[in-house]
């Protein structure tokens, strides 16, 4: 059954099977997102397979049910969130919007598939409250930074750090059509052009940090800008990579562990980034 799930799971940005009891993928062949239980055996994963390859989903919200219904996104603040930031505005025109899937947004980079957004979004759900600060490392298209800016509301920051000018300019333009465009205007949300791997100072401490690139280690930077009680959530590894979970107590100790494995393009510099493409 791991190799079976393993085949499917070729897309970056997706959880491959581990250790937790429920895993989640995407499909390479009808970019389509199914949930399988270890135990259940192959003929349920293969009875959802069909399921999924009916018909891609064609709008936001079926998009978010789909991920309530599969147990991705628990959180009614989540879905609520996921709901007003329609993903549509933040994808490459021509691609389908709503399709559980990773998709390439030029210069090595990408948007990730909504079941990670949607993952990623409840582990921080609890560091993302009114009036907290969030950092968005690697915000490409802005879409992850809308929802975090929604989350902490008018009375929080929410910033987006990313090391490509051009992608920075498309995401404030995409920042611009989205519900969050209020926020964008009044301040409490902005998205800047600098190397992520060092954060953004300025406005630290953070309640929350969220990085969408894989590091081959946790960046010091962004653990000196967590707030004592904040969490970083960001992948870690180069072959192998675990989602991981930063906790920062009280005291400034540190607690790390794995959520999932997942498969992240890297987090470098941009004339490395830029090299590759």
């Amino acid at each position: 059954m791991i190799s079976a799930a393993s085949v499917a799971c070729s897309y970056r940005h997706i959880p491959l099977p581990h250790k937790k009891k429920s895993i989640s993928f995407t499909s390479s062949s009808h970019h389509s997102f199914c949930s399988l239980s270890l135990s259940s055996g192959l003929h349920h994963f293969f009875k959802m397979e069909r399921f999924w390859t009916r018909g891609a989903l064609d709008e936001n919200k079926a998009l978010v049910e789909h991920l309530q219904h599969y147990g991705v996104v628990k959180s009614r603040k989540v879905a609520e969130v996921m709901e007003k930031i329609d993903r549509g505005l933040f994808v490459p025109e021509g691609n389908p919007a709503y399709v559980d899937s990773p998709m390439q947004i030029g210069y090595n980079a990408t948007i990730s598939a909504p079941h990670m957004h949607g993952m990623c979004l409840e582990l921080l759900e609890e560091h993302l409250k009114s009036g907290m600060h969030v950092l968005d490392v690697g915000s490409g298209t802005g879409y992850l930074t809308a929802c975090f800016a929604m989350m902490v509301g008018p009375q929080g920051r929410a910033v987006g750090v990313e090391h490509i000018p051009e992608l920075v300019a498309s995401s404030i333009e995409n920042l611009k059509k989205s519900a969050a465009a209020p926020l964008l205007k009044e301040g409490s949300l902005s998205v800047h052009v600098a190397d992520g791997r060092l954060g953004w100072p300025e406005l630290a401490p953070y309640d929350a940090i969220h990085v969408g690139a894989a590091a081959s280690e946790i960046p010091q930077p962004l653990i000196d800008q967590l707030k004592p009680g904040g969490r970083i959530v960001i992948p870690v590894g180069n072959i192998f990579q675990d989602l991981q979970v930063v906790d920062k107590k009280a005291d400034g100790s540190i607690s790390v562990r794995s959520e999932t494995s997942v498969r992240y393009v890297p987090l470098t510099s941009r004339a490395s980034q830029l090299h590759d493409n």
